[in-house]
């Protein structure tokens, strides 16, 4: 699957399911997971009282150095959708197999009503999606190795198509 130092990390946009499919993933292959956000709450508290208590800002910086950790560990991870904007982040992500996962509007829609998301806030939350997928899906492109859809479907064929994805070797992969 992937050497000790490499991990294979999950992005894509809020709702398309990284979590979920990237325990599922972890599993399947034998090898830890981390969820990125989860590391951040784990460590700092509720995501949402960071925004409010401290600005974005502070929770880049935060999410940046749960990211690194992350890295290093490897197994599967799970980045939060906007962990991709960093810099530092966009580069360690050369060293390791990415996938990108996809939802459609209509699909996250349900997937993230009555959210507490903190940048879903103050505005209708699918127009704020919708915004924040245009700015970032580009980015996300350039970055993956490899895209999946999570719209349509169990999602354990999701995590088939990954899973045959991931042992495939990278050669084969080009």
């Amino acid at each position: 699957m992937t050497s000790p130092s490499e991990a294979i990390v999950l992005i894509g946009p809020m709702g398309a399911g990284k979590t979920s499919l990237g325990k599922r993933v972890a599993r399947r292959l034998g090898v830890p997971f981390t969820d990125t956000d989860a590391g951040v709450v784990r460590e700092h508290g509720p995501i949402e009282r960071i925004f409010a208590d401290h600005g974005e800002a502070e929770f880049r910086r935060l999410e940046r150095e749960t990211v690194a950790r992350a890295l290093r560990t490897g197994g599967v991870v799970s980045l939060g959708g906007g962990a991709v904007l960093d810099p530092d982040t966009q580069r360690d992500l050369e060293r390791h197999r990415v996938v990108l996962l996809t939802v459609a509007p209509r699909v996250v829609a349900h997937r993230l009503r009555d959210t507490a998301r903190p940048l879903l806030q103050d505005e209708d939350p699918m127009t704020r999606w919708n915004a924040i997928l245009a700015e970032r899906l580009p980015l996300y492109r350039r970055l993956a190795d490899a895209t999946f859809d999570t719209s349509t479907g169990p999602l354990q064929k999701v995590v088939d198509a990954i899973v045959a994805w991931a042992e495939t070797p990278q050669k084969e992969r080009a």
